[in-house]
């Protein structure tokens, strides 16, 4: 069986998406002004310009404010450009356009109408309480595979949490081609001599405008934190690897990212082609091997065409901007040192099951090939994924692989770093989901975190209107807005989440939070020696590529990556 990689299965993550120079600050603002007699919504005269929004009761909501040029002709491809401060008030009430990308092929339980698409679509939204002065401040990044989503999808409205005290941020950044593509000729063009991850400088950028103009709005830019799920989340694990970041956020939450091997820029590594490899052959499939030809294109063309060629969207190890794998940034203890809660859902790979390989036609089949594949592992394998169900052990097997092992690693590197991290594991199940087969999917986490659960997309299993879940989702959000105000995570009507710390801890969400230890235990240390015999052989990459196809691994043992 053939080891997967970049090519073989670039539109995986895409189909299953789940929707994955500082400047220093300026003067604190006064709180946000009454409404002005002429438009009836609150201004707020940002350091970047005055901006109108919308008076929603206790909470004002700013919507669509450009954070940098936009990224549009001979801006494409390029790192973000700041936008010139602005005068006149600048209406704030309608969401910017999604940014562009690929047509839905057919519809899944995270489809949304995301429309208007457009490749201005570098914005940012705002929720902020009333007459708020210091308070803290989340910023969220959506997931979408990073080749899909929007920062106006409606089941992220930041309204619960504004109302909790939080001034919430959330931003669009480019995605795709248009955001992660790395080529010679745009290198040569950086002053850096490197390209790609233009959408992961699109972050850097918003909350490098985060720090300078939150203050107006109420929010303490000495108090940040991001937030990410599945490719939002891949994008905060980003952010803690990236040094230009560092220092722009206080705490981070890391639901369902996943810690995959990324191309490097100009080597062939871990079984992947270089990311300025993988480039080149993409514009030669497009028919327009020069980037100026590129630019020339129509983006909704451009990203169309490139959806049914073999390219995945990953950030590009580039040695400035992502210095080095994720695994050893985490591992030599250089990500940013800050508060980490970080979790995963029992059910990830119920709804991404794309993801998982089929089920052999025997358990002896399944035996024989992790027992080709792991070697002096296969006997631990075996008692963690036994082959007695086969279909629940495939999706556990890749569950863990990709997110349950990524959660407990940063967990646990963060721990070493003396900074509390507080790990979780999503297990609540409500009956339409249940029914469906999918208990604890993907993303089902979200509703209940943001208190939206009647604002999910249309194919996403109904969850009931009542106190049991209610309370339940009022708990979540107490857990998440306590975190971003204090670090710690509480909640008026739930166990008192303790940090991973020495004990191994962990919050269960089940019917209700509750307290544990000891996270499937084995789990950690069997995907930690596969993934670090992987790297070792130089010729493997990590991913979902695990359980029965899995490359043979390394006979070595390794004492760590």
């Amino acid at each position: 069986m053939k080891t997967i990689n970049r090519f073989s299965l670039s539109a995986v993550l895409a189909a299953c998406s789940c929707l994955l120079m500082q400047t220093g600050c300026s003067p604190k603002a006064p709180s946000m002004p009454e409404s002005t007699p002429e438009s009836g919504g609150p201004v707020v005269n940002a350091a970047a310009g005055p901006v109108e929004g919308i008076d929603e009761g206790s909470i004002r909501f700013f919507k669509g404010i450009p954070y940098v040029q936009p990224p549009v002709g001979d801006l494409r491809w390029k790192p973000p450009q700041e936008l010139p401060s602005w005068s006149e008030t600048r209406k704030s009430t309608e969401f910017g356009p999604a940014c562009i990308q690929p047509g839905v092929l057919y519809s899944t339980l995270y489809s949304s109408d995301m429309s208007p698409f457009s490749e201005d679509c570098l914005t940012l939204n705002v929720w902020a309480p009333e007459n708020a002065s210091d308070a803290p401040v989340m910023v969220w990044i959506h997931g979408g595979a990073l080749v899909r989503g929007s920062s106006k999808e409606a089941v992220y409205d930041g309204a619960a949490w504004a109302k909790r005290g939080i001034v919430v941020v959330s931003i669009n950044y480019r995605l795709g081609v248009l955001g992660y593509l790395s080529h010679p000729d745009l290198s040569a063009e950086s002053e850096l001599g490197i390209s790609g991850n233009y959408g992961l400088l699109d972050q850097i950028a918003a909350l490098k405008w985060i720090k300078n103009n939150i203050a107006a709005f109420g929010g303490n830019p000495e108090n940040v934190t991001i937030a990410g799920e599945s490719a939002g989340a891949l994008s905060v694990m980003f952010l803690l690897s990236a040094p230009d970041a560092h220092g722009l956020f206080d705490r981070a939450i890391v639901q369902s990212g996943y810690m995959v091997s990324m191309p490097e820029i100009r080597e062939s590594r871990y079984g992947t082609p270089s990311a300025e490899t993988i480039g080149l052959e993409l514009a030669k499939q497009l028919g327009s091997p020069a980037i100026a030809d590129l630019r020339e294109v129509d983006a909704a063309t451009l990203v169309d065409n490139v959806s049914k060629l073999p390219y995945l969207t990953l950030g590009t190890v580039d040695g400035k901007v992502l210095p080095r794998q994720m695994v050893d940034i985490f591992d030599r203890g250089e990500q940013a040192p800050v508060p980490i809660m970080v979790g995963f859902n029992s059910g990830e790979i119920r709804s991404l099951r794309v993801l998982a390989p089929p089920v052999p036609e025997s358990a002896a089949v399944y035996e024989d090939t992790i027992q080709e594949r792991y070697l002096d592992l296969a006997d631990e394998f075996l008692r963690l994924y036994p082959a007695d169900d086969m279909q629940e052990s495939i999706w556990a097997t890749t569950r863990d692989a990709l997110y349950g092992w990524t959660s407990e690693r940063i967990a646990r590197k963060q721990t070493e770093l003396g900074q509390p991290a507080f790990l979780y594991l999503f297990d609540h199940g409500y009956p339409a989901a249940d029914e469906a087969g999918l208990h604890a999917f993907h993303a089902s986490e979200l509703p209940y975190a943001f208190g939206t659960m009647d604002r999910t997309p249309p194919n996403w299993p109904k969850i009931p209107n009542n106190p049991e879940e209610s309370a339940f989702s009022e708990a979540m959000i107490d857990y998440w807005t306590s975190f971003a105000a204090t670090g710690s995570p509480r909640a008026q009507s739930g166990a008192n989440w303790e940090a991973y710390g020495s004990s191994q801890a962990y919050m269960h969400f089940l019917a209700t939070p509750q307290m544990a230890k000891r996270i499937f235990p084995g789990m950690y240390e069997l995907h930690e020696a596969a993934v670090c015999r992987r790297k070792a052989s130089d010729s493997d990459p990590w991913n979902w590529n695990t359980g029965i196809i899995s490359p043979v691994l390394n006979p070595m043992p390794t004492a760590g990556c």
